[in-house]
């Protein structure tokens, strides 16, 4: 899939919530609160549990919404005996061409490692589907003033050996601002994204990315944050259950974009 890095992505990231049926609610309806002029500065993706994913992708598919399907995980293996694991040639086969890998609660709650994200990221690269790539720190790590070095040792960890990051969307997810309300503010965020930003192209000269902000992202909030420099767009949380909300957030930048 190819990336426009002129254009804002919002990601919804619906995390163990919603079942097949909400899903199929939400989808119905966010069909009818968002034109398909929306989506001509804006892409949308919804990044829902696998057992949600062929029932969104059909819905998509008849309603031509411009709407792209996206998993919240991975396996590294093409196939193989990794009891309630799934692949990414079968998130494939199911339409989606988004896979969020790194995320912090699968750091946190799973133990995953930078170098097990990796493994991954060159995975879902193979395959043709585009990472969303999470990184960020603890409040621990931006109390010490380890933010910089944090987000430099998950972006050179993560990506080592990548030889193009083409496809690669980087999320960055202050740990302590994710479904606790707090929001990082406009100083922080844009450091943060700049420090990536320049990172990367380190690492891999004049290739540009885009940097998606999330942590307590919400329609009250998305105006302010999306103005504000080298954030590229939103990877939602708990603001992306509810169908208005999110809705809300996507006009909310195709608004900004216009005015520009």
């Amino acid at each position: 899939m190819s990336v426009n890095f002129r254009r804002p992505l919002i990601s919804g990231n619906w995390k163990m919530n919603h079942n097949h049926f909400d899903a199929i609610q939400f989808v119905q309806k966010l069909a009818y609160l968002v034109t398909k002029e929306d989506f001509e500065v804006v892409d949308v993706s919804l990044n829902v549990p696998f057992t949600d994913i062929r029932s969104v992708q059909t819905l998509i598919d008849a309603d031509e919404m411009r709407i792209h399907l996206g998993a919240q995980n991975c396996h590294w293996e093409e196939k193989g005996a990794f009891t309630g694991e799934t692949s990414v040639s079968m998130i494939k086969a199911c339409g989606a061409e988004y896979v969020i890998v790194g995320h912090s609660e699968r750091r946190q709650y799973f133990g995953e490692t930078d170098e097990l994200v990796n493994k991954k990221i060159s995975a879902i690269i193979s395959s043709d589907l585009d990472p969303i790539f999470c990184i960020g720190e603890t409040l621990n790590q931006r109390e010490s003033g380890e933010t910089a070095s944090v987000l430099k040792k998950q972006i050179c960890d993560g990506l080592n050996n990548i030889e193009s990051l083409s496809s690669i969307i980087i999320a960055y997810e202050p740990v302590w601002a994710i479904g606790t309300g707090l929001t990082a503010d406009a100083e922080q965020i844009e450091k943060a994204h700049s420090h990536i930003v320049n990172v990367v192209s380190e690492l891999y000269k004049k290739i540009n990315v885009r940097v998606l902000y999330g942590g307590s992202v919400n329609s009250n909030n998305a105006d302010q944050l999306i103005k504000i420099p080298k954030v590229d767009g939103f990877l939602i949380g708990g603001a992306s259950l509810d169908v208005e909300s999110f809705s809300s957030i996507i006009q909310i930048v195709e608004d900004n974009e216009e005015k520009k």
